[in-house]
Parts: C-alpha cells; structure tokens; sequence
C-alpha cells in the first residue's frame, strides 16, 4: 500500500511510442496516477496511453520525434539540470538518460561542516527502474556503430559516435550515481549494471498482461498434435519494431531457409529492408502494428513464437506464452530468465540464420503442452510486479 502524502514524481527518457518501457511507466503511473511524468519528449499520437496524465515537457519539446536518436547530448544536458529535489520520491523508468535529474539539494561548505546527525534535512529518494545501461554506449556499441540507423547519414553518426563515445560515456556513468537505489528487469540487466555503472540492482520482473492475453484453451485454440517440425510447416510469429537490432532479419532468413512460414507484426525503419529481404515468397506475412485483441487473434493462430534478439527482457515473448505458445529464443540475455527449453520454449546458440534454422529443425512441437507454458509465467503478471514495487517503496522511503 502507497505511503500517505508523499510527493512523487515519475521520469523516462521519452514517450513517443509504444513499447515495454513504456509499459513499465504506465503499471508505475497506475500506482501514482497524481505523480507528474517528466519526460523530454512527448508525443500523443505515437502514444495515447498517458492523456489523464500530468506528462511535463521542456526546450527538447520542439524537436520532431524522428530526430530523437540524434539527441542524446542534449537529453543529457536536459535531465541532468531537472531538478526534483523538492519531491519526496523520484521513480526513474529509463536505458537512457533519464536516471542523470537532480534529486538532491545541494549543499555549501559551510552549510555543509555545520550539519549534525540530529537536524532532519529533507531528502528525496530516487528508485531507478533501470532496463540496462544505456546500449549505445556500452553494450552494444558496436552493433550501433555497424548500423546506427540514420540511413543515408549513417556515415556521419558514425563520426559522430567514435567522437562523442568517450565523454558521453563518462557522463552516463557519472548520471547512473545519481539515483539512490536500481531497481532492474532480469539477471542479465543486473550483470551490465554492475558491469558498466558499478551499481548494485534489485531485479523485480517488468509488468506483463499475463491475464489479458492468458487464453482458456479449451475453446478457443486447440491443442495441435502430430505437428512436429519433421512432419508439418509450422506458423512462426513475431511482434517487434523493425530496427536493426531486433535481428528479424534472421527469422526471415532462417524461415526461409528451412521452409517455413512466419508472421511479422509491426513497422520501423528497417520494415523496407525487410520486405527486400522476404521478396514475394508466400512464406513470409507481414502485419501492421495492431491492437491487443487483434494481436491475440494472430497468436492464435500461431504455432510458436521467434525471439532472436539479445534483450534485457523481452515482454512480448512472455505475452506469447501467457497464451501457450512456445517461445524459440537467442540463447543469451534477459530470454535465459524465463525460457526453460523443453518445458516452455527452445534457446538456440549464436545470432545467426543457420543456428535459428537448425533450432527450427530440432524443435518439436509435440514436447510441449500449451497449459504448461501458461503455468510458466504467471510470476510476471503486473500484479506481481506492482505488490513488489510497493513492498520496495515502503522500504526505502522513511
């Protein structure tokens, strides 16, 4: 249960569009829906999850969406001269640049020498829902560098990066020992935390929709027999922004190669690239973003889902197996949290086509039960994750 008359603020890097950041935010939102959310760029129609809220924007506000990649200096600058110091508790949602605002009044020297254990200062503590640190500096420098995804100005984001990466990354670092606690989204986050920030985490599992998209299987999906990959074509999905990093280039090409169909549902900036990619075979389907129930619908159609990207998480394969599917994961990442091969999913070894092909060929549809991948991941279900955000907020906030 929420503290009494705490003054409480919320922070993320941007809301522009819909994703599992920003379904951390809205399960935090929920909780304290008087809290403003400051953000450095707010856009309603990429997102209109947050209308009842107070969403507070600054100078970044004028700055289209789509240079936002391009910005990261200047977000840096913007957090780190936020100052909420006058707020009780500050919950940052970020794997960028939000966890930098100021939440602590500073003090003088001699204000300083003349304070005692006994004078009650006001202290604001910041709780950092930190996703990982953030990946175009650090962990993933490298993949960014490759392909920073700016198209025909890649080359100078490239110049860009090799100059910036230095200082920017002193100041990331020296940002991420701004909160007070980190709380973070799996194992694997927690490792790049300590890795790269020098800072312990907490791992509280992100919120997932487990109920919404939980599904009575006695009458709306039947339970497929007989279907083995060696005997049957099998339906692939996967749900994603079509950025370079998500790697669907490799389930396009692994479908491909072992002759089987895949479902791609969403858009983004590589969604051309991919389209080249697939050609005309009928094979490949792809989908525009869509709404939950339309969502559920294609799921349900679907005979296991793809996830061949190395991510901190991953909300939308566990939204898959809330509705019995199995899950075909890299075997790397936030994905070794919650895919138990043989019970719930398959994890292949290397981020390539003929490793997700063979993984294909392995995979045997007949191992797994639908009501037993369900069981699987009711501990990720937003309830679960909002009884254990209180029980840290009640900890650390005196």
């Amino acid at each position: 249960m929420p503290k009494k008359d705490l003054r409480v603020a919320l922070v993320c890097d941007w809301l522009t569009n819909v994703g599992g950041a920003e379904k951390v935010l809205l399960a935090i939102h929920q909780m304290y829906p008087q809290a403003p959310i400051y953000t450095s760029k707010y856009d309603k129609k990429g997102i209109d999850w947050f209308l009842d809220a107070d969403v507070r924007t600054g100078w970044l506000q004028i700055f289209p969406s789509f240079l936002r990649r391009f910005l990261s200096p200047l977000r840096q600058h913007y957090f780190s001269h936020l100052d909420l110091s006058d707020y009780d508790l500050v919950i940052s949602v970020t794997g960028a640049e939000a966890k930098a605002v100021k939440t602590h009044k500073e003090q003088g020297k001699t204000e300083q020498k003349t304070v005692d254990s006994e004078q009650t200062e006001h202290r604001s503590v910041h709780l950092c829902y930190c996703h990982v640190p953030t990946q175009y500096y650090w962990q993933l420098y490298d993949d960014y560098l490759k392909n920073p995804g700016f198209g025909v100005l890649n080359p100078l984001a490239r110049i860009a990066l090799k100059i910036f990466v230095k200082p920017m990354r002193k100041r990331d670092y020296e940002s991420a020992q701004q909160p007070d606690y980190f709380i973070t989204i799996s194992d694997y986050a927690k490792e790049q935390i300590k890795k790269y920030y020098n800072r312990e985490a907490k791992v509280i599992y992100p919120p997932v929709d487990v109920e919404k998209f939980s599904t009575d299987l006695s009458t709306s999906m039947k339970i497929k027999k007989g279907k083995s990959q060696a005997k049957k074509q099998l339906n692939y999905i996967i749900t994603s922004r079509q950025v370079n990093w998500k790697r669907i280039d490799l389930c396009i090409k692994a479908c491909l190669k072992a002759n089987q169909k895949l479902t791609v549902v969403g858009d983004g900036p590589e969604h051309k690239k991919l389209l080249m990619m697939a050609g005309n075979s009928p094979l490949i389907t792809f989908l525009p973003q869509m709404s939950q129930a339309e969502l559920k619908k294609q799921l349900e159609k679907a005979d296991a889902y793809l996830f061949p990207s190395l991510e901190p998480f991953g909300i939308a394969p566990i939204e898959a197996m809330a509705m019995g599917l199995p899950v075909i994961a890299y075997g790397k990442g936030g994905a070794v949290d919650y895919v138990k091969p043989g019970v719930n999913g398959f994890l292949f070894e290397h981020q390539t086509t003929d490793s997700l092909a063979d993984a294909m060929k392995q995979f045997n549809i007949d191992d797994y039960s639908r009501e037993k991948i369900q069981k699987t991941v009711l501990k990720f279900d937003k309830k679960v994750f909002v009884e254990k955000m209180w029980e840290e907020i009640n900890e650390k906030v005196k």
